[in-house]
């Protein structure tokens, strides 16, 4: 007769025997609970919240302003070969006394005249007091313009950066001598065309010099501080004097934007439109997730877009150089000074960060703005809202914009049209395109939308911002 252990005296060489249900094989015969579909994409777009939308029926959208002498956006582009840089000739024109003149040989051979120069930071390009005898073009780097006061101190009249340029009374009949002092910020390219060099070309050109006496005669046409041209008032009179009489001139050939599209194809199967749709509508979600998506293409290209894209779009009066590298309260008080009536600022969180170290530095704080019940950072009053579509460049910086908003207040203002067929959201529609051999239902999903600066000084930016901490 055998005997047998216990089963609490057995001995095994292998895992312990189950005992009860696994976790595996109950979850068999439950019931799942379910988040919705997440998107990391997914951003806060304050732009596209803020910015207020005007019906625009017609897609087309007019904006109708004063008429403005100069025009243009006051920036040279030039062109790169290794360490050679040179101006696009046609950017010539950008220079007040060469606006509107189309002679594209002439403007090539001044513009095969220009000198490459490199200038170290610190290092005085041009000083108050001499002859004006050069145009100066920047193509890389900070150049400040250095005035005196009224007491004889040094002040700084502004900084220009890449693009910008000075010294273009070089061209005129008498140029004159410099008013200002300029020196390199930072390490300098900059491109110099003399005096003597531009009247070989004028001399040989009748054109040339005949385009630049109409042009210098032009100035002399009264206009404002803005360029509009100037409504004739009296003002402080007795008696009866003869009043002057006036018209408000406009552009004869305003601006148009038309409504830019976003769109996609979305492809469901049939299959699981018809059978997976417990507890979530797969269309619904496929959709929703889909419409995310070209809310955040739809404010990139507000910011980006080089026709109508905010940051492609200020006008060269408004734009700002940061006066050290990181964007300081000198400099956000400089940019918030340039317009009336500043809405938001809006600007890369990277940026926001910056900002935040050069306040701690002075023992400074951000004001708090409350914004659609959220409590935003602020500026003077002047909530800073983070928008992540505001590039950085490799070399660590980014811009700040600042904006007026709204029709009335002559600022800027988001472009839509609503009440369009097969509408989902405003100015967005869904549009059934059919079921094709395979089984698959595609719907196109569009999104209409621009932006416009109604008025110049609407939107300003601070440029050139550095992000980069400083190194401890």
């Amino acid at each position: 007769m055998s005997t047998s252990a216990l089963p609490e005296q057995q001995e095994y060489t292998g895992a312990q025997a189950q005992l009860s249900l696994g976790i595996a094989a109950a979850r068999n015969l439950a019931t799942t609970t379910k988040s919705l579909p997440q998107m990391q994409g997914i951003s806060s777009r304050w732009l596209i919240r803020m910015l207020p939308w005007v019906q625009v029926s017609g897609g087309t959208y007019r904006v109708n302003r004063r008429l403005v002498y100069e025009v243009g956006d006051g920036r040279v582009t030039f062109v790169q070969e290794g360490a050679s840089v040179r101006v696009v000739p046609a950017e010539l024109g950008e220079l007040p006394l060469l606006r509107g003149f189309a002679d594209t040989g002439v403007l090539r051979a001044l513009a095969d005249r220009f000198e490459q120069r490199e200038y170290e930071p610190g290092q005085v390009i041009t000083e108050a007091g001499r002859p004006t005898d050069h145009v100066y073009l920047i193509a890389h780097g900070k150049v400040e313009k250095l005035g005196t006061g009224h007491y004889g101190e040094d002040t700084r009249r502004g900084v220009l950066a890449d693009g910008g340029f000075f010294g273009g009374r070089t061209l005129a009949p008498e140029p004159g001598d410099w008013d200002f002092t300029a020196r390199a910020l930072t390490a300098c390219t900059v491109l110099a065309l003399p005096r003597h060099a531009y009247e070989e070309v004028a001399g040989r050109s009748e054109s040339l010099r005949s385009h630049v006496q109409r042009r210098g005669d032009e100035g002399e046409r009264p206009r404002n501080k803005r360029g509009e041209a100037d409504i004739a008032l009296a003002s402080g009179h007795t008696g009866e004097p003869v009043l002057p009489g006036t018209f408000v001139d406009y552009e004869l050939e305003p601006r148009e934007y038309e409504l830019s599209v976003a769109q996609t194809v979305l492809r469901v199967h049939s299959r699981v439109a018809d059978l997976y749709n417990d507890p979530m509508n797969q269309v619904e979600q496929q959709l929703r997730l889909t419409v995310e998506a070209l809310r955040e293409r739809q404010e990139h290209e507000l910011v980006n877009n080089r026709e109508f894209g905010l940051l492609h779009n200020v006008d060269y009066s408004q734009r700002v150089q940061t006066h050290s590298g990181p964007p300081t309260p000198d400099d956000m008080d400089e940019l918030l000074s340039m317009r009336r009536s500043t809405k938001f600022f809006l600007a890369h969180p990277k940026a926001i960060a910056a900002l935040g170290r050069e306040c701690n530095k002075r023992g400074l704080a951000f004001d708090t703005a409350d914004v659609e019940g959220h409590g935003m950072p602020a500026w003077r009053g002047v909530p800073i809202l983070p928008c992540g579509k505001i590039p950085v460049t490799d070399e660590g910086t980014s811009s700040i914009l600042a904006m007026r908003t709204g029709e009335s207040a002559g600022g800027v203002v988001g472009l839509w049209q609503t009440g369009i067929p097969d509408e989902y959201e405003p100015g967005l529609n869904v549009r059934f395109m059919g079921i094709n051999d395979q089984a698959v239902i595609s719907y196109l999903v569009s999104t209409y939308y621009s932006a416009a600066v109604l008025v110049p000084d609407a939107l300003g930016v601070l440029e050139n911002v550095q992000i980069a901490g400083a190194p401890s």
